[in-house]
């Protein structure tokens, strides 16, 4: 049996998602299937990486490591074919704050920055709390998937639009963007002389069938105008030490990009280092069992809520471990539903409204916790739709 079904007693020890679900939704006893990471342990080599570094004893000030960077530039070479320099590479302390500052970097107050909506919420912070406007250029739900809607998006773009963040994969919706998508999107930003930020926190989290391709290798004419956000954390579930990496291919602007972050006083994290080094040269084989384990639950919740709760729709993902339901059918208000779910269901969800206008009707799911977990949480959900008679 796979280790991933253990049930990790996360309880008490200081879990944004186990412990502060009270705080966050102000409910007791809820089963949270909430913020994005996972009820699994990390891979042992991560372990024993991180044990050896703790045992060392000495935990001062860390240089970035070339060795690091190899293993970094290895995992986009093995994975996407995707060949940049060591240079390239930006170390930061994650991918919200490094998408902060490359909009404090590369673009001026009041400047338009475009977001495909409904999206991964801290997109819309990120943005207006450094005084810069929102755009949205909402996806299109075509076959029960996103799309990009490529005309209204050119016709949205005009002097005062310095950037576009992409999400990529998409969260909350699973896409895998093709390369078709991206290099149309690619040569409209191009025309533009837009600049994107590629979110590619969840590129590894494919489902079977579907293969990520980096934004900046789709058009080497545009590839110096993408900065790509990136982490093993989502990967490898180690949000909690704090690490991830900028790819900039622009000598220039990877110069610029530094010389705001040494404002910050933002360095390497001696764990993050370790554990990036060891995820990427010894954790692909957790990460297939991984997906395997994950594409099981999907077809879990999707058997189960197509036999018991069928006026609950799900948008078949195609990467990450989230799950994208629409509850339209129930006939509840966003609100309305909010409280059925947190008092009746005791289920914690993302709610579908913080990523855009767009989800009125969604929430998000996180398919990455044990069988036993999930199977107890679609319980509590099939308790309170036969309750109410839908």
């Amino acid at each position: 049996m796979s280790h991933f079904n253990e049930t990790i007693n996360r309880v008490g020890t200081d879990s944004m998602k186990w412990d502060g679900a009270k705080d966050r939704f102000g409910q007791e006893g809820l089963l949270p299937l909430w913020v994005a990471d996972m009820d699994f342990k990390a891979p042992q080599p991560v372990i024993d990486a991180l044990k050896e570094k703790v045992e060392h004893g000495v935990y001062g000030y860390t240089a970035a490591s070339p060795a690091v960077n190899q293993s970094i530039v290895n995992w986009l070479t093995n994975r996407y074919n995707w060949t940049i320099q060591e240079s390239d590479i930006v170390h930061v302390t994650g991918v919200v704050p490094a998408i902060s500052n490359l909009i404090r970097t590369f673009s001026e107050e009041e400047d338009d920055i475009i977001i495909q909506t409904p999206v991964y919420y801290p997109f819309y912070d990120v943005i207006e709390k450094n005084n810069r406007n929102v755009v949205k250029n909402p996806l299109l739900l075509e076959d029960g998937l996103y799309k990009m809607d490529f005309d209204g998006l050119e016709s949205m773009i005009t002097e005062k639009t310095k950037m576009l963040i992409l999400c990529h994969p998409h969260n909350p919706g699973g896409r895998v963007w093709t390369k078709e998508e991206l290099s149309k999107l690619s040569s409209i930003c191009q025309k533009h002389n837009v600049y994107v930020i590629s979110d590619e926190i969840h590129a590894d989290l494919l489902f079977d069938g579907y293969s990520h391709t980096p934004f900046a290798s789709v058009n080497e004419a545009f590839e110096n105008r993408v900065f790509t956000a990136l982490a093993p954390t989502k990967t490898f579930n180690l949000a909690g030490v704090q690490g991830a990496y900028v790819v900039i291919q622009d000598p220039a602007l990877r110069l610029k990009y530094r010389q705001v972050l040494a404002n910050t006083f933002v360095g390497a994290n001696m764990f993050s280092q370790v554990a990036t080094k060891a995820a990427y040269d010894h954790g692909l084989p957790w990460l297939k069992e991984l997906m395997r384990y994950i594409q099981e639950n999907y077809s879990l919740v999707d058997d189960y809520i197509g036999t018991h709760m069928p006026k609950i729709q799900l948008m078949k993902p195609q990467g990450t471990y989230l799950l994208w339901m629409n509850f339209k059918e129930l006939g509840f208000t966003a609100e309305e539903r909010k409280k059925w779910l947190l008092e009746e269901a005791k289920v914690a969800l993302n709610h579908g409204p913080i990523f855009g206008e767009e989800a009125e009707h969604y929430e998000r799911m996180n398919l990455a916790t044990s069988r036993e977990t999930l199977m107890k949480a679609l319980d509590q959900l099939h308790r309170a739709y036969n309750q109410k008679q839908f």
